[in-house]
This record gives C-alpha cells, structure tokens and sequence, in this order.
C-alpha cells in the first residue's frame, strides 16, 4: 500500500481523488492548502503527491518547487483546470513535477498514472 498526499482547495474534487485511491489499495492524506500539504508532507514522507496548482498560500507551483527540492525522488502529479494548458504544463514540470494534468481527467486515467509512477523502477 502506497500513501498518496493529496492536495486541493476544491473539497469535492480532493475528497473525489481520495476515495477513488482508497479504492485502488492505497493509503490517502488529504490537505486544504498548500500549508496543510507541506505540514502533512514533512510529518511524513509520501510515496506520491498530487497537488492542485491554483490554490491558498503557497500556490501549488511553490508547493511543488519546495517538496520537489526537499524530496526529488517523491513523484509528484500537478492538477489544474487552467486554461493555458501548456503553461501550466510546462510551469509546473520546471518545478519539479513528474507529470501535470487538466482538469477535468478521467478518474482512470488518474489510477494509471498512479500505478506507472509507483510502480518500482528497473535499472
């Protein structure tokens, strides 16, 4: 079982996102902010984050800068319904995110995602 932080303002799509992991096996932590996320994130170490990008200090490009230099082995999933797609993409990536997704995806393709980034790296 893997645990996945989970972090986005938007309660319904966080506690979606959530419950659809929990559903796959894996364990979840769930944050409001990019504070709370970067509280739960330092409490403990997760295996994958998925952050939203616009959200309550810091913003999720901040967030995703200050985990990724923290922890650059932790996979990390930006979301956003941004409209400038490849900015955000690209904003996001040059961060530190492995992978950057417009909102909104379909909740399997999420899981595939997922089960890729978790899955062991052979080398």
């Amino acid at each position: 079982m893997s645990d996945i932080l989970v972090v986005d303002d938007e309660g319904f799509i966080r506690r979606t996102i959530g419950h659809v992991l929990r559903r796959a096996g894996h364990s979840v932590r769930e944050a409001a902010s990019g504070s709370e996320g970067l509280a739960l994130f330092q409490e403990k170490l997760p295996h994958l984050i998925i952050t939203d990008i616009i959200m309550p200090e810091p913003d999720g490009n901040a967030l995703i800068a200050a985990m990724h230099e923290q922890a650059p082995e932790v996979a990390i999933i930006a979301i956003s319904g941004a409209s400038d797609r490849e900015g955000f993409a690209r904003a996001a990536t040059e961060r530190g995110a492995t992978l950057a997704l417009v909102k909104p995806f379909p909740l399997n393709d999420l899981i595939v995602h997922v089960e890729t980034l978790l899955r062991p790296k052979k080398g």
